[in-house]
């Protein structure tokens, strides 16, 4: 080593600097080249969120290999935008109804109102919005696309961080009361970490499930607007269009290391790191693993680089942001119900004067005869909804059980279960219409199955989250018991998946009736089939601009999954959150 014989100084701090473990390792510059690596493909992609709005016409898509890299990383940009912009909408909106009750009777019903909108609804009345706020460059287009993918992952996520909010063990909330803690202190210490198991789990899902809705999302045409963003999205309309099987092969496979991707560099480090707020009293599983995790963990300067932040983090979970000698003003019982009357009452006028406003727009070109034949396919998408998800829970709650309870088997099933839930149904729709066709089968029954493909996970996902969740020390009190067969599932496991189940039942209902907009009419080419049903009617009334029947159409859905959230849904919530808490 002449060079630390020849400059003793500098040797000996550098030997310091060794010791204290300041220099960067092996481990270091690997993060850092990955981390470089992901800078630079999220600021080429930004860039080009910005071209000018003429260059989708000059440069229409094509479908050449070569430009796949290019598709999946703007594709993959609009969905991280959407799943981020999903995060705050969750932590913000979900919090607000857990904690109040006042604001949950206004969040609650709105939630399952929008979760029944389709995609298509909100394209018909956000693109000329979006594209007339940046005129001239793509941003508005990407904004309009970006809000489409959000509108199919915000809902699961938000009624996930609620549920799990309501369902805080009373245990621990009475010791952080007992402790002293403010409000903001509970939240960052006790109820979003016991959260955080499922709404990782339900964001994988929202992040799977918005790949359902990537073709309609950037290959949008409202009446007379039509606009194609380059993305694996656009790709897939124009193979299916153009009857290119190896289009859509290559789509396929593109997608598919996409999504290796993001879950090997993203999602799994996110699972073990989630892992260490399982809310139990014993250690004996194994624990998640990622390379990337352990990478991270390996560091030397990148975690010193780290230290300002968490201090950062630390002391922002621990602000009191109301003084320690505040008192919570105190109302009386009978204003306190005065309150909340004027406040349903508010609620009331406000849904009354909405329906009147759509009813009025509807009837001044409508008929009741129109109004019955929306209300009839909405039934009819009812009863396929009902029978698809009775189907769909008896198929995926065991199989969830049996992979949340095995974190070796949820590893290894995890990145398959999400390149399946991403796997977007339109790549099947050529086929389903091939075989009906073929076979002189019924599309009303042989296109139902297509609502349900990109649904169901939100069931398996859920099932997996709570199953992942579920206290290691009550299984061995069911060990020490002799708990088997039906009274195990009645007695021990189906009561702490419960609440988990219901969230995952409750999106998976609304994301059907979403995903009806394209599974009740499948093309091919030239060949179109179509299923009597209300996403139907919606679909063509979206694709020759006829607002007024897509008001119509979207007013009717959202009726009919209000009344079944209302009647079904929230009485199970409820249940949930009074006799099957983990207390």
């Amino acid at each position: 080593m002449p060079f630390l014989s020849n400059n003793p100084e500098r040797g000996s701090a550098l030997a310091a600097l060794a010791r204290e473990r300041v220099l960067p390792n092996l481990y270091d510059l690997a993060a850092f080249a990955l981390l470089a690596t992901l800078a630079v493909l999220t600021f080429h992609g930004a860039a080009a969120m910005h071209a000018p709005l003429a260059g989708l016409s000059s440069a229409p898509i094509a479908l050449d290999p070569a430009l796949l890299p290019e598709y999946a990383l703007r594709t993959t940009m609009r969905m991280f935008a959407a799943i981020i912009a999903s995060l705050i909408f969750t932590f913000v909106v979900a919090t607000l109804a857990a904690k109040s009750r006042r604001a949950e009777m206004l969040i609650i019903p709105a939630l399952d109102i929008l979760q029944s909108v389709p995609v298509l609804g909100f394209l018909t009345f956000t693109v000329t919005f979006f594209m007339g706020l940046f005129p001239g460059s793509q941003l508005g287009a990407e904004c309009a696309s970006i809000f489409a993918i959000f509108t199919s992952q915000a809902w699961n996520m938000a009624f996930s961080f609620y549920q799990s909010l309501r369902t805080v063990p009373r245990d621990l909330d009475e010791v952080s009361r007992g402790f002293g803690l403010s409000s903001w202190q509970r939240f960052c210490r006790l109820e979003a970490p016991f959260a955080m198991p499922g709404l990782v789990w339900n964001t994988m899902m929202s992040m799977s499930g918005g790949w359902f809705f990537v073709v309609a999302s950037e290959a949008i045409t409202v009446g007379d607007t039509t606009v194609q963003l380059p993305g694996l999205g656009s790709w897939l309309a124009l193979a299916i269009k153009e009857q290119d099987f190896l289009a859509v092969g290559w789509a396929v496979l593109a997608m598919a290391v996409v999504i290796g991707l993001y879950d090997q560099l993203l999602f799994r480090p996110i699972v073990a790191w989630a892992d260490k707020f399982r809310f139990e009293q014993t250690a004996g599983q194994r624990k998640p693993r990622s390379w990337v995790y352990g990478l991270a963990r390996r560091t030397r300067l990148l975690k010193r680089l780290m230290v300002p932040f968490a201090w950062l983090g630390g002391r922002l979970m621990l602000l009191r942001l109301r003084p320690a000698s505040s008192r919570p003003v105190r109302i009386a019982p009978a204003a306190s119900r005065v309150l909340d009357y004027a406040w349903l009452g508010l609620i009331v006028a406000l849904g009354a004067w909405s329906t009147w406003i759509a009813v009025s727009y509807v009837g001044q070109t409508l008929s009741w005869g129109d109004a019955g034949d929306a209300l009839v396919r909405g039934l009819v998408t009812l009863l396929r909804v009902v029978v698809l998800i009775a189907v769909a829970s008896v198929i995926w709650v065991p199989i969830g059980v049996w992979v949340g309870l095995r974190p070796e088997i949820a590893e290894r099933v995890q990145p398959v279960a999400q390149f399946l839930a991403a796997f977007p149904a339109n790549v099947l729709f050529p086929f389903a219409v091939i075989a009906i066709v073929s076979t002189g089968a019924s599309p009303e029954i042989w296109l139902s199955p297509l609502m349900v493909l990109g649904t169901q996970w939100y069931i398996l996902f859920n099932v997996i989250a709570g199953a992942s969740a579920f206290p290691t020390d009550l299984r061995e009190a069911a060990r020490v018991y002799q708990l088997r067969s039906w009274t195990w599932w009645r007695r021990v496991i189906l009561p702490g998946i419960f609440p988990y189940y219901v969230t995952g039942a409750l999106t998976a209902c609304g994301g059907s009736w979403n995903a009806s907009i394209v599974a009740e009419v499948a093309s091919w080419g030239d060949t179109k089939l179509e299923a009597y049903g209300l996403g139907s009617y919606i679909a063509n009334a979206t694709e020759v601009g006829d607002f007024v029947r897509v008001v119509l159409g979207i007013v009717v859905m959202s009726l009919f999954v209000t009344l079944l959230n209302r009647v079904l849904w929230r009485p199970l919530y409820l249940l949930a959150e009074r006799r099957m808490r983990l207390d």
